[in-house]
């Protein structure tokens, strides 16, 4: 009795001591599922959405960040209106068009709406440009022309201006050809051309260089240079939001990179020398009025279209004004 006691009392132990250590079926069937969950939880998907989604936010803003999205370019000229002036070898309409095309195929590539006046050699009205640029509520109007004068050294870059509201424009527009042309920089001009008087939208006229002066010639005939030309303004009408007053050491101090204003000569009440017929030529004894009627007839800026409307009148003021 007391040996079969002592056999139950043995068995009795071993049963706790392995119910003890495995656990019941249900529980590991149970620690198995949260294992796994366990594992599952952690992904990488949430964390990568949340890396990527901000970066196509900052280039969907940068990109948005243009108050005007239609540009108009007018390119100078065209058909049986040559540009320039008389004995001119370079056409001015033809370097006109090139470097407007070239600008056009840039601004598309940014997202921009780009309307032109003329893509192929013909005459536009002046009033039609204008009338163009007009029709668009929210647009910027950029002309392209090259310059002429009868003085062979005359050389450099200038953009003109008319409205308070286009300053801005023509200040980055100029101050990133100037800084890349390989020319001098001839400033921003405030004239009254008739393409920049009569449209109620920003607008500039950009002088590209002259076609009279051997080497600017020489440079507006080069595809690399043109190409050249129309990235920089492209770049001006990119940045023209950009334009601030501030000093120099202002800007390099600011967070944000700024396009200085630029200083401008106001030309509605004088011409420039390089730009009119040579005074020395004159005799003394012709009258003004005829004298300012040959420098209106001769003017190398006819490039701006801007003599044609002004021819009627009778009176000696500057056809530009």
């Amino acid at each position: 009795m007391a040996t079969r006691c002592f056999f139950f009392l043995i068995a009795a132990l071993m049963l706790a001591n392995a119910a003890q250590a495995l656990p019941p079926p249900s529980d590991l069937l149970a620690r198995s599922r949260r294992a796994n969950a366990a594992r599952a939880t952690p992904t990488p998907t949430p964390a990568a959405a949340v890396v990527v989604q901000p970066i196509q936010r900052r280039d969907t803003a940068a990109q948005g960040a243009r108050p005007s999205t239609v540009i108009v370019i007018d390119a100078g000229h065209g058909g049986f209106d040559r540009g320039g002036i008389s004995g001119q070898r370079v056409p001015e309409k033809t370097m006109n068009l090139n470097v407007a095309q070239r600008l056009k195929a840039i601004l598309v590539a940014y997202g921009y709406r780009v309307v032109m006046t003329r893509d192929s050699d013909v005459f536009i009205p002046l009033g039609t440009r204008v009338a163009i640029a007009n029709s668009y509520r929210d647009a910027i109007f950029v002309c392209i022309h090259f310059n002429a004068a009868r003085r062979g050294s005359a050389n450099g870059v200038e953009t003109y201006f008319y409205s308070s509201q286009s300053l801005p424009l023509a200040s980055a527009i100029h101050y990133y050809v100037a800084g890349g042309a390989p020319t001098p920089n001839r400033g921003v001009r405030r004239r009254g051309f008739y393409v920049l008087r009569r449209t109620t939208v920003p607008s500039v006229l950009v002088e590209c260089g002259f076609l009279t002066n051997p080497t600017e010639a020489q440079y507006a005939q080069s595809a690399a240079y043109q190409q050249k030309l129309a990235e920089e303004i492209a770049r001006g009408v990119r940045e023209r939001s950009m334009v601030s007053s501030a000093s120099s050491s202002n800007r390099l101090a600011a967070a944000a990179p700024t396009v200085p204003l630029q200083p401008f000569i106001d030309q509605t009440h004088f011409r420039d020398p390089d730009l009119t017929p040579s005074r020395h030529s004159k005799k003394s004894s012709k009258s003004k009025t005829t004298t300012k009627s040959k420098k209106s007839s001769k003017s190398s800026d006819s490039s701006d279209d801007d003599s044609k409307p002004k021819k009627k009148k009778s009176t000696p003021k500057h056809t530009e004004d």
